[in-house]
């Protein structure tokens, strides 16, 4: 059997890019991150875009900027709407 503590994990943030990060939400990311990163594995960042009517690409980017100044830089992005 293997040991699940021995494999690399993979942890996603998925905001919904329908208005500016807050606290909560950095508090949820910096978790993940540090899980994948501890375990050697990946931290994927997920939009979380399905809400049409108020996502919105600038606060898409916002989120990826305020992580990337907060030095949590992701493996790969994924938006959920593709």
């Amino acid at each position: 059997m293997t040991n699940l503590a021995d494999r690399p994990t993979v942890t996603r943030f998925a905001p919904s890019p329908t208005g500016y990060i807050h606290v909560g939400n950095l508090r949820t990311a910096l978790m993940n991150y540090l899980i994948a990163r501890k375990s050697g594995g990946q931290f994927i960042l997920r939009l979380d875009d399905t809400d049409q009517e108020r996502s919105k690409q600038e606060y898409a980017d916002g989120i990826m900027q305020d992580l990337e100044w907060l030095g949590l830089h992701w493996d790969r992005v994924e938006k959920q709407s593709l």
